[in-house]
């Protein structure tokens, strides 16, 4: 049995892996053909070709990792800072009813605004220099932590902790044996909604104020009308977007492998 699900498993991860390429290669081939028989206005959708000179060109001159890695630099500071934030006082807020009662309104209030639209603010408090781009970044990381840490720590199983206090056990280890660990699917679920939110938030303050970075390099693009350039700046935040998320997932499947053992016993 364990020989015959070994096999399977690897190839389902192909078969799955070729079926979720199939339509990005259709849509490149439409995109080509179309290009080629002037479907699109190539002022605005360039020709597939043109894309590959202008990003041979970025790689060979450098310019393109360097709007990478400053905007990834940034989004790393601001993540760090507001996961961080977000997890430890959602931990408390899930804890302490009296500390739930408190944020509550406050949580309902701010919750609804976009990290977007505190760019003026940040801007006049703190310049257009990095700290005001870490701060939005900070913003768009803490909301996704801070709610999903909440939400898993409220959903702890009630019965295994009364269990635990019949048994003597102190409320350190009624946290880090029960608590936590039944928190950790939903506190990982908010780390990568939350570093999904950072990068888009860094790429939405540099379009604003900056003079590096992937934002910028869009908007640079956009006002010496290089359509090329353009889209390998979307392309590029939607790749590292990518990665990054497999990153987490790789991560919380490392972490807490508890859950993905228990995935495999459903499905068989």
């Amino acid at each position: 049995m364990k020989s015959s699900n070994s096999k399977r498993i690897p190839d389902n991860r192909i078969t799955a892996f070729i079926i979720s390429i199939i339509l990005p290669v259709l849509i490149i081939a439409l995109w080509a053909v179309g290009s080629d028989n002037n479907w699109f206005n190539q002022s605005i959708i360039p020709t597939p070709h043109k894309i590959n000179l202008q990003f041979s060109k970025v790689i060979e001159d450098g310019s393109l990792l360097k709007h990478i890695t400053v905007s990834f630099v940034r989004v790393i500071y601001g993540y760090v800072i507001g996961a961080l934030a977000g997890v430890v006082l959602g931990i408390l807020v899930g804890l302490f009813s009296k500390l739930d009662q408190a944020f509550i309104l406050l949580i309902g209030v701010l919750r609804p605004i976009p990290p977007i639209a505190c760019i003026p603010l940040f801007i006049l408090a703190l310049g257009i220099g990095e700290d005001s781009k870490i701060a939005l970044i900070f913003i768009g990381a803490f909301w996704p932590c801070l709610l999903n840490t909440i939400t898993g720590i409220k959903q702890a199983d009630s019965k295994l902790i009364e269990v635990a206090k019949v048994l003597g056990k102190g409320k350190f280890i009624i946290l880090k044996d029960i608590i936590l660990p039944s928190a950790l699917p939903s506190i990982f679920t908010g780390l990568r909604l939350g570093i999904s939110t950072a990068w888009s938030c860094v790429v939405a303050a540099e379009m604003i104020a900056s003079s590096v970075g992937v934002g910028y390099l869009i908007m640079y693009a956009r006002e010496m009308s290089k359509p090329a350039l353009l889209f390998i700046g979307i392309i590029a935040i939607g790749i590292i977007g990518l990665l990054i998320d497999l990153f987490m997932q790789f991560l919380q499947d490392k972490i807490i492998f508890w859950e993905l053992s228990r995935g495999g016993k459903n499905g068989t």
